[in-house]
């Protein structure tokens, strides 16, 4: 049943405004856990997070799993759409940590067994250690009549993706920068851009697009992706073809993944480099996938001028990585990860 009470929540998804989520809560005391969730939380919404920061790799976290619907939007993180196998999850705003643990993966096990999941999306009103998960997923580790079950969950780290893809923002100009990088598995740390001999941090935003405010010229560009586990790629050739997928033969580690990439668009780009011992590798281009892109464009400013964009659009996603078997799993404690 959906729940409109203190259980539902709209969220905030780019610059598009909010898009309405039910959130679902079942069984004798539905109405109950609801409000209760609702008290218990409330306080969350619109509140700074003290000390943001995406799952850790390594590390298992103790908490409780919702579920939602994300109507195949692709949430706070901008996605296209929500991933093929609807296997997903939003975060709350300290381990959503502005966008910082979009494209990174969760193994969560609760009463049922274990689901991996992508995150996704933003849950505002989420405590840390409380997870929305997709109903899909959430059916895979509990019954979706228990509404809210203890689970635990751990970053996975280095899962298999697709090539390395990039989609430069509606209104992007040679004044104006803005790209989104996908199929990077771990959470990225930093995206640079080459200007000259040196290069140039992009400024990641809550709705996961890297800008520079000021543009980066009329390209083509050259940009270095760095993930939270040290890999590192540089990809060069990429154009200024905004509301395009410029898909690569680059994977920022590994030779080759399970995972299907999705965003095949009619653009490619080249890479080369790497630090921390592992090479950035070439592999086939992936396969393509569908669905327009949810946050608004951004203004370019007047008397700017943009480069022509290739006369065929491609179709953004990111790497989906294939739910785990299940297995049993006994209930977690309750209280959340520690933060600090």
């Amino acid at each position: 049943m959906t729940d409109d009470g203190p259980g539902s929540h709209a969220r905030r998804t780019g610059w598009s405004g909010w898009t309405p989520r039910n959130r679902w809560l079942a069984g004798g005391g539905a109405a109950t856990g609801a409000a209760l969730l609702g008290l218990l939380l409330a306080a969350q919404v619109g509140a700074s997070p003290a000390c943001a920061a995406p799952p850790a790799g390594g590390s298992t976290y103790q908490g409780k799993a919702t579920f939602y619907d994300a109507q195949g939007q692709g949430g706070n993180c901008s996605f296209d759409s929500a991933p093929a196998d609807r296997m997903h999850v939003a975060l709350g705003p300290t381990e959503y940590s502005d966008a910082a643990a979009c494209g990174g993966y969760l193994d969560v096990t609760g009463p049922r067994g274990t689901v991996r999941v992508v995150v996704m999306d933003q849950c505002p009103e989420c405590a840390t250690g409380h997870i929305d998960l997709s109903r899909e997923a959430f059916a895979r580790i509990a019954d979706p009549v228990q509404g809210i079950v203890p689970v635990s969950y751990r970053a996975v780290v280095d899962p298999p993706t697709g090539p390395l893809a990039f989609r430069i923002k509606e209104g992007a100009s040679q004044w104006w920068f803005a790209v989104r990088v996908t199929n990077h598995g771990n959470p990225l740390a930093s995206v640079e851009a080459r200007t000259g001999s040196g290069w140039r941090e992009l400024v990641r935003h809550d709705y996961n697009y890297w800008l520079a405010d000021d543009g980066l010229g009329p390209g083509p560009y050259t940009l270095r992706v760095t993930d939270v586990a040290g890999n590192q790629a540089s990809v060069s050739g990429l154009t200024l073809a905004p509301e395009q997928t410029q898909t690569t033969d680059v994977r920022l580690y590994g030779s080759g993944g399970s995972g299907p990439a999705a965003g095949a668009g009619s653009s490619s780009a080249t890479g080369s480099g790497s630090t921390s011992g592992r090479s950035a590798e070439r592999s086939p281009t992936p396969d393509t996938a569908s669905a327009a892109e949810s946050p608004s464009a951004r203004p370019t400013p007047a008397g700017s001028a943009s480069a022509s964009p290739s006369p065929t659009a491609g179709a953004a996603g990111f790497g989906a990585a294939a739910s785990s078997a299940v297995t049993p799993a006994a209930a977690p404690a309750d209280p959340p990860p520690a933060c600090g």
